[in-house]
């Protein structure tokens, strides 16, 4: 009994750690890190923020799907994938962006956005974390679940931060609304495709992370270049 009990805990543990570390050591890097001069109260009410519209987010995808859920595969499949995930919630990533840091704080260099970007989807895969580990997780175990995420929902959530960051420090700067367009569209077709891919083959969507990596590195370049970063 006292095995069991032992290995129950371990796996209790690692289950947690697993929930809850990936995200918030992604976000620890930017907020302890002295290459990015940002305020620090800002990016924790970023951060919490982010949390906070995981809530509005279930409540939004729970009924788009109660809603529109037919008999029809294909319908549900892009509901789940691009309206029910997609689009609320990188339409509420935006809004924090947009509503909350560019109205009440602005940004003091166009990297700001991307920190920005990438703190608020942390943010939000923190708590949402939590629900599909402990709350939905379906068939599978609390550990697998949350060993899956590890590698695939989390840096989902972050890599679309910095897509969404990256077009909202050029529309911070040059205030072109196409960037506007870039920063609310990409990261919805990202999230999009990776969901519809995860109720089909789960490789598919681990091949859409390599994707998404590939362009992050590509617009990084650019934005370098843009803007005459040095580092």
């Amino acid at each position: 009994m006292s095995f069991l009990f032992s290995i129950f805990s371990i796996s209790a543990i690692t289950t947690f750690l697993l929930t809850s570390i990936p995200a918030i050591l992604i976000f620890s890097y930017f907020y302890f890190s002295d290459k990015f001069k940002i305020d620090k109260k800002i990016i924790i009410k970023v951060f919490i923020t982010g949390m906070l519209i995981t809530l509005p987010a279930g409540q939004l995808n729970s009924f788009i799907l109660k809603t529109f859920t037919n008999t029809n595969e294909i319908n549900n499949a892009l509901l789940v994938g691009f309206f029910a995930g997609g689009l609320v919630e990188e339409l509420l990533k935006f809004s924090v962006l947009y509503f909350f840091v560019l109205k009440n704080y602005g940004f003091t260099r166009p990297t700001d956005a991307v920190i920005y970007g990438i703190t608020c989807s942390l943010g939000f895969a923190t708590l949402e974390n939590f629900e599909y580990v402990y709350i939905n997780n379906g068939d599978f175990s609390h550990l697998t679940i949350a060993a899956l995420r590890a590698f695939s929902a989390i840096p989902l959530h972050g890599l679309n931060g910095i897509i969404m960051g990256f077009y909202f420090g050029y529309f911070a700067v040059n205030n072109n609304i196409k960037f506007l367009g870039y920063c609310i569209l990409l990261p919805i077709i990202f999230h999009g495709t990776y969901n519809f891919f995860t109720d089909i083959n789960f490789m598919f969507a681990i091949g859409v992370l390599i994707i998404m990596s590939v362009f992050v590195r590509q617009i990084y370049k650019d934005f370098k270049i843009n803007f005459k970063l040095t580092k």
